[in-house]
């Protein structure tokens, strides 16, 4: 029941609520990646005119006060050579993380191409991340699994949501990827601008490598590492939590069956 005597504040309890039925628990420290269209369609259908801060809200109600919410911002106009200003660069992962980028409580870890918003509880322990390696033990990947955090995935497939998987391949060191460095103008929050090298496991394009989660998602729904909602389903949203992952995807990884589970050979055909 909505305390508040506030039509709008009241939908957007009933939105976090949702997220709530979907596995997002007070106190979680959450990962989301997410297409919030279909949420604007269904509550323009109740009548209510969403923004995406609203969307944020509810996340935030959802989680409470010992809760926190991580967003990506990732762009990738430093590896193009374009510089990164810590400040300003915006994220290409739609608009509730930029309104997670913009929201006055958000810190941003430091690497250019695979950055992060975090609001919240645990915001200490990602203030000072400046991680080398996107994707290494360095990064908010790593702190998110130490956590024993949740990923949550609103509308959309595994194929480019589940940037996880990336984590779990290179703390396992993968064959099918490598270690590449961009180098390039970084401006930091204090406006101070020099070059600086960061580095990403990249897939091996020249052994045609594409990255392929989608089955590897389904065998974590039949293994019941995911609960909540497939895209287009229901709410939406799914979550899982992140060292269930990282367990179940070395694993696949250590039996040798990547391949056609995580990535695919460009070309190749498979049965």
């Amino acid at each position: 029941m909505c305390k508040k005597n506030n039509a709008a504040y009241c939908m957007i309890q009933r939105l976090s609520n949702e997220w709530q039925k979907a596995g997002v628990q007070e106190g979680d420290v959450l990962l989301v990646h997410s297409n919030i269209k279909r949420t604007f369609k269904r509550y323009l259908n109740l009548g209510v005119k969403f923004t995406s801060q609203d969307i944020l809200e509810s996340f935030l109600i959802a989680l409470g006060k010992s809760g926190t919410l991580l967003l990506p911002l990732f762009n990738f106009d430093f590896a193009k050579g374009i510089y990164f200003d810590i400040r300003t660069t915006s994220s290409c992962m739609g608009a509730l993380t930029e309104a997670g980028r913009k929201h006055p409580l958000a810190v941003r870890t430091g690497h250019p191409i695979y950055s992060f918003a975090a609001i919240g509880f645990d915001v200490e322990k990602f203030k000072s991340i400046n991680n080398y390696s996107g994707y290494g033990s360095d990064s908010p990947f790593s702190i998110l699994r130490e956590l024993n955090g949740k990923i949550a995935i609103l509308d959309l497939p595994e194929q480019g949501s589940m940037t996880f998987y990336h984590h779990v391949e290179e703390m396992n060191q993968v064959p099918y990827r490598y270690h590449k460095e961009f180098t390039g103008k970084y401006i930091d929050q204090a406006g101070n601008a020099e070059i600086r090298s960061y580095g990403l496991f990249v897939r091996n394009i020249e052994r045609k490598i594409i990255t392929y989660g989608n089955p590897a998602g389904e065998m974590m729904w039949k293994e019941g590492i995911y609960s909540g909602y497939r895209p287009n389903e229901g709410y939406g949203l799914r979550t899982a939590r992140s060292r269930h992952v990282y367990e179940f995807i070395s694993k696949i990884i250590a039996s040798g069956k990547a391949e056609n589970t995580l990535y695919r050979i460009e070309g190749k055909q498979y049965g």
